[in-house]
């Protein structure tokens, strides 16, 4: 047993006359372990696209957030008011009324 211990440790199993079969089996084990590496550092790009692009949606948001406020700013009657007043136009002081036309029948 101690004797076997002692060829691995000094790797007498990649020498031996059946050595082609370990090779063979590192040579696996390491290709899987290089898929592993590369899917584990594409997985994180993925993750942190995703962060990126969240960061992006909330910057998007809270520029359309300012937009919709600007916009119902400029759209009430007071500001409104001011802007024509600084080129001659009042608001009529007389209330608008309705026409009603009967139909002649």
């Amino acid at each position: 047993m101690k004797q076997n211990i002692y060829d691995i440790l000094k790797g007498k199993f990649l020498i031996k006359d059946d050595a082609i079969k370990n090779w063979r089996f590192i040579l696996f084990a390491s290709f899987l372990a290089l898929i592993m590496i590369a899917s584990s550092h594409w997985a994180d790009e993925k993750v942190h696209k995703i962060a990126k692009l969240n960061d992006e949606i909330k910057e998007l948001k809270s520029q359309f957030v300012d937009a919709r406020t600007k916009l119902q700013e400029l759209k009430l009657e007071s500001y409104i008011t001011e802007k024509v007043a600084e080129k001659g136009l009042a608001p009529s002081e007389n209330p608008p009324k309705k026409i009603r036309v009967k139909s002649q029948q």
